[in-house]
């Protein structure tokens, strides 16, 4: 492939949609054609995040404004609920990458039941494919429309599923711990995401009851012929990006054999690094990349392991992810745009 293939980014105002620039500005066949924006419309993307300075991106506009002649992949960073008002009305020709929860959940009557409302477009909803791309790789190739996973759940699924196929742990007493940084809540004002809200403090938040739940149940379900209803508790921690999941499972094994199971099942993986024994998976160690690091610790309860995961919430956990999937349904090389190295310190 020679020439570059156009895309537009809705959304791109949001943390989520700047990462898709961050990180498409570097791909070597993408060219940026349309970025859009509601309250930003009509400023540039440097006006809105300063680091884009010195960079040629077009002018942020309303998603009606935009011409989709020539486009050929639209990556949707947009609230929930919006992206199925929207994509129901764009060409059949284009390729839908979607960054919402507005079609991960394959069952219309649970995503109304977490959602609050009925599914805008449930005749699209049989052609999405489950963007988790390690798990789904062949599928997300063929798709039209990839659903890509919320990062609670591709951090959890990554550290799960080898696991839960391999029938080497018990999918009927889950307990998820998992802490995100702030950026995870978006950009919006709100008065919980104030500095002196957040800051010096960790706090839980949608305390069993939030919506990336069954996204979890729903993909162990189906690698399990289960109906598992997991124990799940996210917390919102005081830095910019990152996020880490401390998962509670019963085992009839140990935990050197689900590591090495791990290492078997990911030894092809470039993005899942599954760490040596005793190492410990970090958000530090992750930060601006599209890495997942995971590993398996025995706990002190017989019968009980300890499986850990570290991801960037923005990057493998969004955009990152994201990417990756468009590379597959194009026909390139997955790891293109997704060679940044981890930030540290």
């Amino acid at each position: 492939m020679t020439d570059p293939i156009n895309i537009a980014i809705l959304g791109a105002s949001g943390y989520t949609g700047a990462d898709l620039v961050r990180l498409l500005l570097c791909h070597p066949l993408v060219a940026i054609k349309a970025l859009s924006a509601n309250s930003h419309a009509g400023k540039s993307m440097a006006e809105v995040y300063p680091h884009f300075r010195g960079y040629v991106l077009p002018e942020l506009q309303k998603v009606e404004e935009i011409s989709w002649d020539g486009i050929e992949v639209v990556f949707c960073a947009l609230p929930h609920a919006t992206t199925q008002q929207i994509v129901k009305d764009l060409p059949e020709r284009l390729k839908i990458i979607d960054l919402s929860a507005d079609f991960r959940l394959r069952d219309p009557a649970t995503y109304a039941t977490w959602y609050g409302h009925e599914h805008y477009a449930p005749e699209l909803q049989p052609d999405a494919v489950y963007g988790l791309t390690e798990h789904y790789r062949e599928a997300i190739k063929a798709a039209r429309l990839v659903a890509c996973p919320g990062c609670y759940p591709t951090a959890t699924l990554l550290a799960l599923l080898p696991l839960v196929q391999a029938g080497l742990i018990e999918t009927d007493d889950l307990i998820i711990d998992a802490k995100s940084g702030v950026s995870g809540a978006g950009r919006g004002l709100k008065d919980s995401l104030l500095y002196c809200e957040v800051a010096e403090g960790m706090h839980p938040y949608a305390v069993a009851g939030h919506r990336h739940a069954p996204e979890i149940e729903q993909e162990i379900g189906a690698a399990s012929g289960t109906e598992p209803i997991v124990n799940f508790t996210p917390h919102l921690v005081p830095m910019n990006r990152g996020e880490l999941v401390t998962i509670y499972a019963k085992t009839t094994s140990t935990a050197e054999a689900l590591r090495v199971a791990l290492l078997a099942r990911y030894r092809h993986e470039v993005f899942v690094r599954v760490l040596g024994s005793g190492e410990v998976p970090t958000t530090r160690h992750v930060r601006g990349s599209n890495f997942c690091d995971v590993n398996v610790f025995a706990d002190r309860i017989p019968g009980r392991v300890i499986i850990i995961a570290a991801i960037d919430n923005l990057v493998k956990g969004s955009s990152g992810q994201a990417i990756q999937n468009m590379n597959l349904m194009f026909g390139l090389d997955e790891t293109l745009a997704l060679h940044q190295l981890p930030l540290f310190p």
